[in-house]
């Protein structure tokens, strides 16, 4: 497949690429990447089926890592700082373990190597009842979202996926069929004899439950080098709850 993902890259400096998680796009990540743009050539991507990237059937771990091969040679890039937020973080790690050569640093935003249990079933069911070809506005999906989920913070997320055609009718950005068909991949732990010994860190927020302390253990078999550090104040949007606090901690991992 000659597809390319969908990416923004600019800045200045070492390139660093920042991996959304699943449901997200690279625009959830502009605000920290305008903190971090002075110092590194910052390459923004959208994962297949998010955001503007292409739709496909296959979706899982082996191919979204073949894709950001892809994208880095086709921009010339060597290797390079990663950050990879939730499933981000899982292809970030994948492809740490595969080719290590790519990545020099890298930061995982609060996941883990386990297996994750459905967490996400909920979020499908309200999405996949959006009647789209009869909504008229945003409100009414904002609506129908709140009731069904009671999270102002995660509606607001899930909204940026909808997009308005030209001809006025609405439709999700994400290909939302293709990630429910395939969930059960992305859910799956990181089982593996490969090690990636180069400087990591893992960022988990306290307010979040992804990375436990009984965690730990299993994730330095495989990354002996990480070190684990809580943002205060956070949940699983860390780097959206407290931004500047995750830039700090980024940056001076990167710079060390």
């Amino acid at each position: 497949m000659n597809q390319q993902i969908h990416s923004k890259i600019f800045g200045q400096g070492p390139p660093l690429i920042i991996i959304h998680g699943l449901l997200g796009t690279l625009d959830n990540w502009q605000t920290i990447a305008n903190k971090m743009s002075d110092n590194y050539t910052i390459c923004l991507l959208d994962m297949r089926n998010h955001g503007k990237s292409f739709h496909s059937d296959v979706f899982n771990f082996d191919v979204m890592v073949d894709d950001l091969i892809a994208f880095m040679d086709t921009n010339w890039i060597r290797s390079a700082n990663i950050i990879g937020h939730s499933m981000g973080g899982k292809v970030a790690m994948h492809l740490a373990l595969r080719e290590p050569d790519m990545v020099n640093k890298l930061v995982v935003a609060d996941i883990g190597i386990k297996d994750y249990p459905p967490g996400h079933l909920h979020i499908f069911k309200a999405l996949s009842e959006i009647d789209l070809p009869s909504l008229t506005d945003r409100k009414t999906a904002h609506d129908f979202l709140m009731n069904e989920l009671h999270d102002p913070g995660v509606v607001q997320f899930l909204l940026k996926n909808l997009t308005r055609e030209k001809d006025g009718s609405f439709s999700w950005k994400m290909n939302l069929e293709g990630i429910i068909k395939n969930y059960t991949f992305i859910m799956e732990g990181i089982h593996t004899e490969n090690t990636f010994v180069k400087p990591t860190i893992f960022l988990r927020g306290d307010r979040s439950k992804y990375i436990l302390d009984d965690d730990i253990p299993a994730i330095l078999k495989i990354f002996p080098k990480a070190d684990f550090q809580t943002i205060a104040n956070a949940g699983h949007w860390l780097h959206a709850d407290q931004p500047d606090e995750f830039v700090k901690l980024c940056s001076d991992f990167f710079d060390e």
